[in-house]
């Protein structure tokens, strides 16, 4: 009688945290990695700081547009544009224009309203490009550190005489990996950043368009 012996081998699950794979990466991951990790910073800053201001300028008060009405009607041109001084958003300051422009043509008013609605919208827009940028430029900067990795692989195996191992070819593979990967998440983060900046920046400029057409309506009525 044949007796086989069966032997169970015990399998070790290998564990490796993020710094152990970048360390793992070289020195051409470890610098593409670096400056992703720069513009990650820039991004979650810029974002924030532009959220805040944005939140900040997006905050209307809804008796605003009724007592500049009420000041225009009774004549206190004066009083509306020092109420309008008072409150610190783009809406208050576009308007702010066209109230010290009352009396003169609607040209001139509207010419004033859309120079200052420019610089308002510039302000808001202020380092948004930035993130942008960062959306398009992070992607290729990840695919230039899996360009990297896969050169230090042939390089290696160039080295190794036509003998693979894959042991020396572990750190051209992490370099390639942990920069693709690396690349395409600050890429991401950029690009949705932008968009959801871009989504708040148009409601503010919505308000201030709105905002103008119901000042020139208030012009037109007859008095």
């Amino acid at each position: 009688m044949l007796y086989f012996q069966e032997v169970n081998s015990i399998q070790t699950e290998k564990t490796v945290s993020i710094f152990e794979l970048i360390e793992s990466s070289g020195i051409g991951g470890i610098t593409i990695i670096s400056i992703l990790s720069i513009l990650l910073i820039i991004a979650v800053y810029i974002y924030f700081e532009r959220l805040f201001e944005i939140r900040s300028a997006s905050s209307i008060d809804k008796n605003f547009m009724p007592k500049i009405r009420s000041y225009i009607l009774k004549g206190k041109i004066d009083t509306a544009k020092s109420f309008c001084n008072s409150i610190d958003t783009p809406v208050a300051r576009l308007l702010e224009r066209g109230v010290s422009r009352i009396g003169r043509p609607l040209e001139d008013i509207n010419s004033a309203l859309e120079n200052a609605g420019r610089i308002e919208i510039y302000k808001l827009e202020k380092n948004v490009s930035i993130l942008a940028t960062i959306a398009g430029v992070a992607p290729m900067i990840g695919f230039l550190g899996t360009v990297i990795g896969m050169i230090l692989s042939i390089f290696e195996i160039s080295n190794a005489g036509g003998n693979i191992d894959m042991q020396l070819l572990s750190n051209g593979l992490y370099t390639a990996m942990t920069t693709t990967v690396a690349g395409l998440v600050v890429g991401i983060i950029g690009y949705i950043a932008h968009n959801h900046l871009v989504v708040k920046t148009n409601k503010v400029i919505y308000q201030m368009e709105a905002t103008s057409l119901e000042f020139f309506d208030l012009l037109n009525e007859p008095t």
